[in-house]
This record gives C-alpha cells, structure tokens and sequence, in this order.
C-alpha cells in the first residue's frame, strides 16, 4: 500500500508540488491526469526518490520512504517507467532487461516469463539494440525492464505517450493483466483519458502541482474528468 500525504516539493524558489495525497492498493490502477506541466512527472519522481519533498510523507508497506534514496527505494519493490522510455540505445533488449536485476538478490535474477507473455516481440529481438526499436517497441522494453524487478508497486509516465494504437491495446492489456493479478499496486500519469477511464480504479485530476479533483470508479464521471484537465 502507498500513501502519499500532503507532500511539497520545490525547484529552488517555485513549487512543483502543493499539498498532494494520493493511495494505491494492490490490485487497483490509481489514474494521474492533467496537462502537461502540472506536477505529474514531479510526483512520480518524488515517489521513487530522485526529487526530495520538503514536507509531509510518503509511505509504503507502512515504512517512511522520505530517508530513503531511489535505489533503496527499487530494492523495497517499487518499479519506474519514466516518461521518453530511457532505455539504454547501445545495449542490446536482453541487456537492457538485466538492468532491471540490480535490486534483486542473486537468486532472482532471471527475466520473468510475463514479460515475454505479455510483450513477445522482446523475446524475439533480445539481440538487438534498443535503439533500433521502434518508439512502441522501447515502450515496451522500458515495461519490461521495470516488470523484471518484480514490483510491488509500478510507476508508469505516460505510457501511451507517442505510441501507435496497436501498441497501445498491448500496453493496456498488460496493466490490466498486472492489476489483476492481486498483488502489484500501479500509479499510472496518463493524459489520453479513455485508456485512463478504461482501466483506472482511482482518478486524481492534477493542476499547478495540487489534486484539484479525485474520484473512484464506481463514481467515474468521464466528462467532469475531462472538464477538470480542461480547466
């Protein structure tokens, strides 16, 4: 379980982030919308430790992840896709998924069979270099190498972001099959609203670094959600 309550972060003077709580569960999809600039990726690198907040706390499985540094943080079980893929160009796919062996004790470190269930063109490209992937292919390959660490909590930044439709259906057939496994909790930032809709659980609307809207899905009002990143 995460629990992020009434976090701050600054950039020097400016704020990024005022006052944000937000949960995720195991099992559930919590959906981050908004446009571009409002705190979404801030959030997310808050979460996993690269930006340091300046009040209020984040928690997961009950433990305080503020001391914490970003590593210690993918060793307790919390995967990052990061907006852009950042995978390694020059690495080969395999090689960019062993990557995703550094927070694993030795005995875990193999790559998963789900995620060449779940995307197998990787497993017929594993000797080819990232950057010849397509931009839909790196997606994938990023999910791949976060999905090799097996997380307990994953962070995805806009994983649609640039991606063909037939991509897109794959991404979004592997989260729901992740969620429903049971014991992943997924915070996704996403602006396309009906692949958020479609398998969010939770919404929180961001602007200017605040929650300024927030809902479960037994009270999904798509239009208000759409009208709120209008806003």
């Amino acid at each position: 379980m995460l629990k992020v309550d009434n976090i701050n972060l600054y950039y020097g003077a400016a704020q990024a982030l005022r006052g944000v709580s937000l949960a995720a569960e195991p099992g559930k999809v919590t959906c981050v919308l908004g446009r571009n600039g409002v705190g979404k990726t801030s959030l997310l690198r808050a979460l996993v430790g690269q930006y340091p907040i300046s009040s209020g706390s984040i928690t997961f499985d009950g433990e305080d992840l503020n001391p914490l540094k970003s590593y210690e943080r993918a060793r307790r079980g919390i995967g990052f896709v990061p907006q852009g893929r950042e995978i390694f160009p020059l690495l080969t796919v395999e090689e960019n998924l062993k990557t995703g062996f550094g927070p694993l004790r030795r005995d875990q470190r193999s790559i998963p069979d789900d995620v060449f269930s779940l995307f197998p063109v990787l497993e017929n490209m594993l000797g080819r270099r990232g950057g010849d992937l397509s931009g839909g292919q790196q997606q994938q390959l990023a999910i791949g190498r976060a999905l090799v660490m097996r997380p307990k909590l994953l962070l995805l930044d806009e994983p649609t972001e640039g991606i063909q439709p037939s991509i897109i259906k794959d991404i979004g057939r592997a989260i729901s099959y992740l969620r429903n496994l049971g014991n992943i909790a997924i915070v996704l930032v996403e602006q396309y609203l009906d692949f958020a809709c479609e398998l969010g659980d939770n919404f929180a609307v961001m602007d200017r670094g605040a929650v300024k809207y927030a809902c479960d899905r037994q009270n999904l009002d798509s239009a208000e959600i759409s009208r709120q990143m209008a806003l």
